[in-house]
């Protein structure tokens, strides 16, 4: 009887890399590794080796940077997608991407489980599972940390259990913070952040961008386009999505923007503190938010404002392939079709400020806004506006007052 095979999303931190020989001293599988590059960068160094030597009989490294951002980020700077008015969901955005590709390499193998590090206490656990039940519902899905036969309850006990497995990996037990980084984000957790009367070090801590104090003395103006809500360039040269997101970071970055530090309600109904990098995500979000000023009326203003903030809590909770995420997207991206222009801002030490926007779509009118009377409005026709918008409030003081007398 052949082998059965597991593929197990692999970071080649010490989580994933303990769970490759446990995977196969307590259920026999081949383990295939599948690592995937949302942008995290030099984090991909060195995993092959180390994912083989620890006993998987291959690694997958898989892109899907600009499925990303097409895909998952697009959809939610589109949507206004923030998740309690702070979080920019750059790990919640990513997850659904990443369960994909999980699906996708398990079909290729023929693989009859997946296998994930996320925490019993997390929200990722959620996000990888709920994807690959909606994509491939016959699949088994191992959490490792939720395992009866998992055993080891420290970054110590895990480096014990490879070394008893001839495994010597270049990890320590030095407690440190923990961090998920891709295109869009870094966001950070442990250490002083578990106590929310503690101010970040961020001296220490950020990755990404400079603290806004240490950030230039001197404004820098930034001017990007946008087509459909789809940005498209920055400070004149056209680019894809991904590569707009790596130029906003080096940007945001060197001048302090979007640091943020939240408590946040996890999806399993406890609080969690972390701070988050987002500084081309800042921007980004910004700029388009300051062109819908121009493009929306008001009604599809509200109306897609509560759409965002749905669209925020799917992505959270990790619900993205539901008949509501799809209805959700479809609306956001019939308001986009007018969202055509160009926003210009400068930043400065952590703000981004408003420097002029422009759209040939614009339902902005000079004649309308100024004091003096056009064509279009007359002074005169407010009075009986206010008299109809008032009429509840005056009809219902008047039997107050009846009753009162």
């Amino acid at each position: 009887m052949a082998q059965e095979k597991i593929v197990l999303a692999y970071s080649g931190g010490l989580d994933t890399t303990a769970i490759i020989p446990w995977l196969k001293e307590n259920y026999g599988y081949e383990v295939i590794c599948c690592c995937i590059d949302c942008g995290q960068g030099e984090e991909l160094d060195g995993l092959e080796e180390r994912a083989i030597s620890s006993g998987a009989s291959k690694l997958y490294i898989e892109t899907i940077i600009v499925d990303f951002c097409d895909n998952y980020i697009v959809p939610c700077v589109q949507a206004g997608a923030v998740y309690e008015n702070k979080y920019l969901l750059g790990t919640s955005m990513a997850r659904p991407g990443i369960a994909a590709k999980l699906v996708e390499i398990a079909r290729k193998e023929g693989a009859t489980a997946i296998c994930h590090g996320a925490t019993g206490k997390g929200n990722d656990q959620i996000r990888f599972e709920l994807g690959i039940k909606a994509l491939a519902p016959d699949l088994k899905i191992i959490a490792a940390w939720r395992d009866d036969k998992w055993n080891m309850q420290s970054r110590q006990d895990e480096i014990d259990y490879c070394k008893a497995h001839g495994i010597d990996l270049p990890f320590s037990a030095d407690q440190s913070y923990s961090r998920d980084r891709n295109l869009w984000h870094i966001s950070h957790e442990g250490l002083e952040l578990e106590d929310p009367a503690v101010e970040p070090n961020y001296d220490h801590l950020l990755v990404l961008t400079t603290p806004p104090n240490k950030a230039p003395d001197k404004e820098e103006y930034v001017t990007m386009t946008f087509e459909k809500g789809v940005p498209t360039s920055v400070n004149g040269k056209k680019m894809k999505v991904s590569d707009i997101i790596k130029e906003l970071n080096e940007i945001g970055g060197r001048n302090g923007i979007g640091i943020v530090d939240i408590v946040e309600n996890r999806v399993v109904g406890m609080k969690s503190r972390g701070v988050y990098e987002t500084p081309g995500g800042t921007i980004l979000m910004e700029a388009h938010a300051q062109l819908e000023e121009l493009c929306l009326d008001r009604a599809t203003m509200e109306m897609k404002k509560e759409m965002g903030n749905k669209l925020a809590q799917v992505c959270y909770e990790g619900k993205w392939f539901t008949p509501l995420c799809d209805a959700i997207q479809a609306f956001v991206k019939s308001t986009q079709e007018y969202v055509t222009g160009e926003v210009k801002f400068k930043l400065y030490k952590g703000n981004i400020i408003k420097a002029g926007t422009t759209s040939p779509y614009s339902l902005y009118s000079e004649s309308l806004a100024s004091f003096t009377t056009g064509d279009l409005y007359d002074h005169h026709d407010a009075e009986g506006f206010i008299t109809l918008f008032g009429l509840p409030l005056k009809v219902r003081a008047m039997k107050l007052q009846e009753n009162n007398k």
